[in-house]
This record gives C-alpha cells, sequence and structure tokens, in this order.
C-alpha cells in the first residue's frame, strides 16, 4: 500500500548514514546533557564537567566524540578551550526533543499522582 510521502522525497543514503551516527552519539546520556548544556551557552570542559556531573576526563572524551563529528566546535580563549554548539538546527533538535520528553514526564507524574490521590 502506498503512503502519500507529500514534498519529501527520500534522502540519499549518505545523509541518512549522517544522521544516525549523529543520533548515535547523542544516544549516550552524557553526551546528550553535555549538549543540551551547550545548546544554553558556551562552556569549558571544567564547567561541563560541574554542570554534567561527570569526571573530567570522561566529559573531554565524549567533547572530543562530539567535536569529530562536527556537532560541537571549540576556540581557544587563552589557556582554556570553549566548547560551543553553533549549529542552530542541532539546537533546536535536541531542544524540542528533551523539551518534549520533559513534558509528557511532568503530565504523566501529576496523572500517576491524581490518581493515586483517590481524584
Amino acid at each position: 500500500m502506498a503512503t502519500d510521502a507529500g514534498d519529501f522525497a527520500d534522502p540519499p543514503a549518505e545523509v541518512l548514514a549522517q544522521a544516525a551516527a549523529a543520533f548515535g552519539l547523542l544516544s549516550s546520556p552524557a553526551r546528550l546533557h553535555i549538549v543540551w548544556a551547550l545548546a544554553q551557552g558556551e562552556s569549558d570542559v571544567t564547567g561541563l564537567a560541574e554542570r554534567v556531573g561527570g569526571a573530567l576526563p570522561a566529559v573531554s572524551q565524549h567533547l572530543t566524540k562530539l567535536k569529530l563529528a562536527g556537532l560541537v566546535r571549540s576556540r581557544r580563549e587563552g589557556r582554556r578551550q570553549v566548547y560551543f554548539v553553533d549549529d542552530p538546527d542541532v539546537v533546536a533538535m535536541v531542544r524540542v526533543m528533551v523539551g518534549q520528553l520533559t513534558a509528557r514526564a511532568v503530565r504523566t507524574s501529576t496523572l500517576v499522582r491524581r490518581s493515586g490521590s483517590g481524584h
């Protein structure tokens, strides 16, 4: 049974592979948290480690992987490396996904509390 694909043509296999690789990197809660934090503003590795609650070497390794994938960039400020996300599409995608799941969790939590209280 054929479905109407509308205006959406199938992307080339290379694009699908790149998207799958990016989603694969973001499937790690630690890396997703790092990208989420950087979507709010730039930071060095020490600030990121404190914010996401990770060990400095682990956060540094995650940043290296995210940089190699092109999801995160960095620049030198004196002796510090400052990391940032400069792709508005990556920022939007992460904000939408995390925002939607947060809203869903809040709704579910509210429903569970209401049903448990006898209402």
